[in-house]
């Protein structure tokens, strides 16, 4: 099998377990507590990592075997992970070894989404960073849409610890497949004698000297603000908001909707790139997640939330994979890793927050407040994108090209 086929393969396995695990470990948490805040905070506790550790991870994916990198990640998020149902079945499970599981696993991820980053341009070359992008956003979203429903379904069946065993067997499979995978070394391996703090600097500084990346990654922190919202609060909504019991399958149908979001626009998302300039495909997206939002934010209505949904995260996954797309197209081969996953730390910072603020103001003022909030996010993310001037940057085609024509 292709190289690249062959890692979509691994990586769709771990897709499907993380899309039960994405119901199953909220609706533990709610089901512990009840507490709108505490749902808030697992969410915002697994994406800590990306803000805590982002810097490290594409330093050290830059360094070192990618590959080898990919595998040991989902062989320790295995280990992790089954401790959940072993601690249910001893009666001992709890929310704090759900959030510390969470922080773990997710830390994981941090380096597996670092090598990530610089494994696939070197599977399919910078020609191919476009459809390849849309490939795996498009095969993830497909599993997104019945993963979640199953995940649901799997909760309310075998129990959320049940269904996060399901996660962890997902992973010794994905690595099982990785390993077989050949993946070409890293230019940067050479300087893995350098300091970790030099090739760190030499992230950044790169990301600030490249205004294109720098401006697009800090308009995704109000994006990744509003999401921590959305995501943090899916739950409470779907209990509080909806009319749903906290056991419903029916609360995965909500996820799912965000993956159909996610899935229709990854059919289009390269086509739109060759066609719209980068800045007016950043602004409006975050417009219409915006609109989105607001709209959510004052419905009662299951159905009708579905809806919402699919469009709320079309709009969103339009956005990140754009910045996604550009930074890889743009960037150098030494850098690949240490660029996106910084720049993705940055753009992801306010997910924490916007996670743990909405969990808050949700407890004291009603989820419709809360959601009302993370649109505000996105409505001065659009203010400062004019202010900068994204709204003035090309196509792709034209980013690129510039970029290599310097030398870049």
């Amino acid at each position: 099998m292709n190289p690249f086929r062959t890692f979509v393969l691994a990586r769709s396995i771990c897709w499907a377990g993380n899309a039960v695990t994405l119901v199953a470990l909220p609706l533990f948490v709610y089901q512990q507590g009840g507490s709108a805040l505490l749902t808030g905070v697992a969410f915002a506790v697994e994406s800590m990592p990306y803000l805590l550790f982002g810097l490290f991870a594409g330093a050290t994916a830059d360094r070192f075997d990618r590959k080898r990198i990919l595998v040991v990640s989902q062989i320790l998020s295995a280990v992790i992970l089954s401790t959940i149902p072993l601690a249910a079945v001893t009666g001992i499970a709890s929310i704090a070894h759900v959030l510390v599981v969470g922080f773990a696993v997710s830390t994981l991820f941090v380096y597996y989404d670092a090598a990530t980053f610089g494994v696939v341009p070197a599977l399919v070359g910078r020609d191919g960073i476009a459809d390849a992008t849309a490939l795996l956003v498009t095969t993830g979203t497909v599993i997104g849409i019945a993963g979640p429903l199953l995940g649901g379904i799997a909760a309310s069946a075998l129990s959320p610890a049940g269904a996060i065993a399901i996660d962890a067997g997902c992973y010794v499979v994905a690595a099982l497949i990785t390993a077989t995978v050949a993946v070409p070394a890293s230019t940067g391996a050479a300087d893995a004698d350098r300091r970790v703090w030099q090739q760190i600097s030499e992230g950044l500084q790169y990301i600030w000297r490249q205004p294109v990346i720098r401006m697009l990654t800090l308009v995704g922190i109000g994006v990744s603000m509003a999401n921590g919202v959305v995501v943090g609060l899916m739950v409470v909504v779907g209990v509080r908001r909806l009319g749903l019991d906290d056991g419903d399958a029916r609360l995965g149908a909500l996820y799912a909707a965000t993956a159909l979001g996610a899935f229709l626009i990854s059919l289009v998302s390269a086509h739109i790139q060759r066609r719209m300039g980068t800045g007016k495909i950043t602004l409006v997206g975050i417009g219409v997640a915006a609109s989105a939002m607001l709209v959510w934010a004052h419905t009662t209505s299951f159905a009708a939330s579905l809806l919402i949904l699919v469009a709320y995260q079309a709009a969103n996954t339009m956005v990140v994979v754009n910045g996604i797309v550009v930074r890889q197209s743009i960037t150098p081969d030494h850098l690949q890793s240490r660029v996106n996953t910084t720049a993705r730390m940055i753009a992801m910072g306010g997910t924490p927050f916007g996670a743990t603020l909405g969990g808050a103001v949700a407890e004291v003022a009603g989820a419709g407040v809360a959601l009302s909030i993370g649109a505000a996010a996105l409505v001065l993310a659009v203010a400062g994108g004019l202010h900068a001037g994204v709204g003035r940057l090309p196509l792709l085609a034209e980013l690129s090209a510039g970029a290599h024509g310097k030398g870049e």
